[in-house]
């Protein structure tokens, strides 16, 4: 097994460890939307997205937006445009 697939399926795994919900406010970063709108469509406070962000940077090690984009692209391979919308 080579190097690529090994580092996807660690990717995955950790993309695993991620809630419906932490999906949901993912896919809006990656979009570049701001929080507050996130919220409004997902129909939760905006503090909620905040820490929904908070623990799903954690989770998936990455530190801001920019890396957070990187690894969904480049890890995962998911294009951001086959994100669902929010």
């Amino acid at each position: 097994m080579n190097d690529m697939s090994l580092n996807a399926r660690f990717a995955q795994a950790f993309y695993a460890k991620l809630t419906p919900r932490e999906r949901d406010v993912l896919y809006a970063v990656v979009m570049g939307k701001p929080n507050k709108i996130i919220a409004s469509e997902l129909g939760v406070s905006q503090r909620t997205v905040e820490a929904h962000r908070a623990s799903l940077l954690r989770k998936l090690q990455v530190r801001n937006a920019v890396e957070l984009s990187r690894y969904i692209v480049l890890r995962l391979h998911i294009p951001p445009e086959l994100a669902p919308s929010a």
